[in-house]
């Protein structure tokens, strides 16, 4: 059975994920159909703008970390969120670019995907 801490700290991360994905889907969608920017540069700034807020925000509620070494912490938290990133557009290039499912459905999912992945590499190691 899962842990209630466990449990607690995924919907917290879920819910700092929310709030990523709005700044996500918005700086993308700025890039991409404003700025005219191409959908994987204009993919990868949304997720790291989003995955520097989520950082911020999982470290003061999620996981209330006390860790003093705060740029360790920050970049352990980014480097499993670029791995995320590759996996968030290794998805997308499959579902978009080879299933031809809609670029922001395919997102969505790629988002559901990277959120696990990045809550269990962040439980594990980042805020052990």
């Amino acid at each position: 059975m899962i842990d209630r801490l466990f449990l607690l700290k995924f919907l917290k991360f879920c819910v700092v994920g929310l709030s990523g994905m709005v700044i996500d889907f918005s700086t993308t969608w700025l890039l991409k159909e404003k700025a005219k920017v191409n959908k994987y540069i204009a993919n990868s700034t949304g997720f790291i703008l989003a995955a520097t807020s989520n950082y911020i925000w999982n470290r003061i509620w999620t996981f209330q970390s006390e860790n003093s070494q705060i740029a360790v912490e920050y970049f352990s938290f980014i480097l499993i969120s670029i791995a995320g990133l590759g996996i968030n557009n290794f998805v997308i290039y499959l579902l978009n670019d080879r299933l031809k499912i809609n670029f922001y459905l395919s997102k969505l999912l790629a988002i559901g995907v990277v959120t696990v992945w990045n809550f269990l590499m962040n439980f594990i190691i980042t805020f052990r």
